[in-house]
């Protein structure tokens, strides 16, 4: 009594125009995972970790695993139904359930090939040695494997197939119970068998199994005969495991970066100043004329994962002198924070002991220099007096504070300065600008804006840099009332660009 499962006797067989064009199917999937995967492997955008990109070629290697299989399984549909247009019969125990030689997209692939003869050396790795069938006869203890049985279990036509009783001592002895069990309801009680257990071949190596059997009944009901299509399922575990590691690692980078986030982010809101909407300095001012009014807004980049180096800063000093700074260190995450903390505590100390801003970034540069950690670093510092409403100020590397007075804006000429870090003793220049009742002054970082589309065309197709947009909103500063509605003109203009990385903005006016 034949089963309809019987990998070495095919049942019907589908018509072959139908097989052809499932084939060629097959074979276009298996073409476009193979482009699929080229491209994960040549992958390097910086916004890719290696932990995903493994799990991107573990699945690519799953996928293929799968399709292999698929190919040759519909390959062996088609070779059964040219058996059955006039070729060869089979033999007494069928012709092979797959091709004997190559791998998926070659011709025997696709049974193209004729079988090797029984016994025949074949590498483990095709699909004609993935699977195979048993028939255990319970009447006569005849035992018949087919050829890609014994290839499976590393054994020879000459060594014989194993009986029930041999089979679960080539089983890993944690997967024997199972075996054990499901093959005795399968006799016993006529339940299917469906399930996976690993083999230790004779040369040491372990193959992974999935059998799927079910029982041949007499002619009384009674169990004649157990039989069995058993299929080397190793490769393709091992690509479902490698996509769980994978997958696992993945995951765990992506719990690092945001606990580094988070980490990132309190320290950041740690170090800036508290303050939200608008502040007057000094505080004591009262009625005090030349007096700044300060808003500020950090924007977090719309496309990185961490936190950058920007700051700003505003801090009142003896005498009534207000210190406005804005910076950026070059950097991510805690590292980025970190620093920044320290520069802006030594930007804080060194305006507190009375250093003008011209100095203060030849201190910030050497400091920057002399780190266990070298990195760079831009910034601008204004050191502003209410009394003669002078701006006196020095820059490293960074934009140049922009003026607006009378509905028109322009950037103030920069003294010399070079990044910080970037030379050691490099020194930094200052320059004195007046400052008149109303004028509003903007310091910013340059992350504003997107580098990768630093320029947007204007009306008349001309070039607009992050500073050309800033300009252009001097009507609206101009109509603005505070400087809080200054600072959200500017966010509503860049808050929702795709900004690579964080940036910050601080809006000073003066009083009359």
């Amino acid at each position: 009594m034949s089963s309809h499962l019987d990998a070495d006797r095919p049942p019907v067989q589908p018509p072959r125009g139908t097989l052809d064009a499932l084939i060629t199917q097959t074979r276009k999937l298996r073409g476009g995972i193979d482009a699929v995967r080229r491209d994960a492997l040549d992958e390097e955008e910086d916004t890719s970790s290696d932990a995903r990109r493994r799990w991107q070629r573990a699945l690519c290697e799953l996928a293929v695993h799968q399709l292999d299989d698929l190919g040759g399984q519909l390959a062996q549909l088609r070779e059964g139904v040219e058996d059955t247009e006039g070729a060869a019969p089979p033999g007494p125990h069928g012709r092979s359930a797959f091709p004997e030689q190559g791998a998926y997209g070659s011709a025997a692939a696709y049974g193209d090939e004729h079988p090797a003869a029984p016994g025949a050396p074949q590498a483990v790795g095709t699909l004609a040695g993935r699977v195979g069938s048993a028939d255990w006869n319970l009447l006569t203890d005849e035992v018949t494997w087919s050829d890609e049985l014994f290839r499976i279990f590393g054994r020879t036509t000459a060594d014989g197939p194993l009986s029930l009783d041999e089979l679960p001592s080539w089983v890993w002895s944690e997967d024997q119970p199972a075996l054990m069990a499901a093959v005795t309801d399968c006799l016993v009680d006529g339940k299917p068998v469906d399930g996976e257990f690993r083999i230790v071949r004779p040369d040491g190596s372990v193959r992974t199994v999935h059998m799927m059997g079910e029982p041949l009944l007499d002619a009384d009901g009674g169990t004649a005969s157990m039989w069995a299509v058993l299929r080397d399922v190793s490769a393709l575990r091992r690509s479902e495991l490698a996509v769980r590691e994978s997958r696992a690692s993945l995951q765990h980078e992506r719990h690092l970066a945001r606990t580094e986030r988070r980490l990132a982010v309190e320290f950041q809101e740690s170090v800036l100043p508290p303050w939200r909407g608008s502040l007057r300095l000094p505080h004591a001012s009262g009625g005090q004329p030349g007096a700044l009014e300060l808003a500020a807004h950090y924007l977090p980049s719309a496309t990185g994962a961490l936190v950058g180096g920007d700051w700003y800063d505003a801090l009142e000093l003896a005498g009534g002198a207000t210190l406005l700074t804005a910076g950026d260190l070059t950097g991510h995450g805690v590292a980025a924070t970190s620093g920044m903390a320290t520069l802006l505590g030594a930007v804080r100390g060194m305006a507190v002991a009375g250093v003008e801003p011209g100095p203060l970034m030849g201190h910030l540069n050497q400091l920057l220099d002399s780190a266990a950690q070298p990195s760079l670093g831009s910034a601008v510092c204004c050191l502003y007096s209410p009394r003669t409403r002078t701006l006196t100020w020095s820059q490293a590397g960074h934009p140049a504070p922009l003026l607006f007075r009378g509905g028109q804006g322009r950037a103030l000429p920069r003294p010399d300065g070079v990044l910080l870090g970037a030379t050691s003793g490099a020194g930094y220049g200052q320059r004195v600008d007046d400052l008149l009742p109303g004028d509003l002054l903007v310091l910013h970082t340059d992350g504003l804006a997107p580098r990768s589309a630093e320029f947007d065309a204007g009306p008349a197709g001309g070039a607009r840099t992050s500073t050309d947009r800033l300009l252009a909103l001097a009507p609206r500063f101009a109509a603005a009332h505070t400087a809080q509605e200054c600072v959200r003109a500017v966010v509503e203009e860049f808050g929702d660009r795709e900004r690579e990385d964080d940036a910050c903005v601080l809006v000073a006016r003066v009083g009359d």
